[in-house]
């Protein structure tokens, strides 16, 4: 039988894992558009766009990630 307590410490421990990875994600991506900077081609406007969005999508991901937690506190 699994006690009701140590079920949600383990769904605290999930979400906190989650939230580090996506945290680990941004700053991926703001490194990436840091060292692309001003683009110079074609291929690094594409790649500065596709890290916007990815950075913008994860962003997004991060705040759902920290209301769910704050709920399990």
């Amino acid at each position: 039988m699994v006690n009701p307590e140590s079920a949600v410490n383990e769904e605290r421990q999930r979400h906190r894992v989650r939230l580090a990875r996506l945290e680990a994600d941004i700053a991926y991506f703001q490194a990436r558009l840091e060292m692309i900077g001003e683009p110079s081609s074609t291929n690094q406007s594409a790649q500065r766009k596709v890290f916007k969005l990815l950075h913008k999508f994860t962003g997004t991901k991060v705040l759902q990630a920290k209301r769910e937690y704050s709920e399990l506190r």
